[in-house]
């Protein structure tokens, strides 16, 4: 613990440098805490690292076809809750028959 200011420029020294610290680390915690940036700079390394392992239009595609995803992710979640629900159902029916 540091020991109290002697006067007041030392207390308005050591409070600009608290206040710098506590600026400091409540934008660390503001990163940490926004967890859509992260997952999409997530998403972003897998699609690059991906990208990478395949040609050049093929990547091309692939990006593009994230960013539509991103774009509309209700719609895809919905089609493939639809598909999961459908091959469920086909198999059922198969191992009931």
């Amino acid at each position: 613990m540091t020991d109290f200011p002697k006067n007041a420029e030392e207390a308005r020294t050591d409070r600009d440098v608290t206040r710098e610290e506590l600026t400091e680390t409540l934008d660390a915690l503001g990163k940490k805490m926004d967890v859509k940036t992260r997952v999409n700079d997530n998403l972003d390394a897998k699609v690059d690292k991906a990208g990478a392992k395949i040609s050049e239009p093929a990547a091309e595609k692939f990006r593009q076809g994230t960013e539509v995803v991103r774009a509309n992710p209700l719609p895809i979640f919905a089609g493939v809750l639809a598909l999961l629900v459908t091959i469920r159902l086909i198999m059922r029916k198969r191992s009931s028959s």
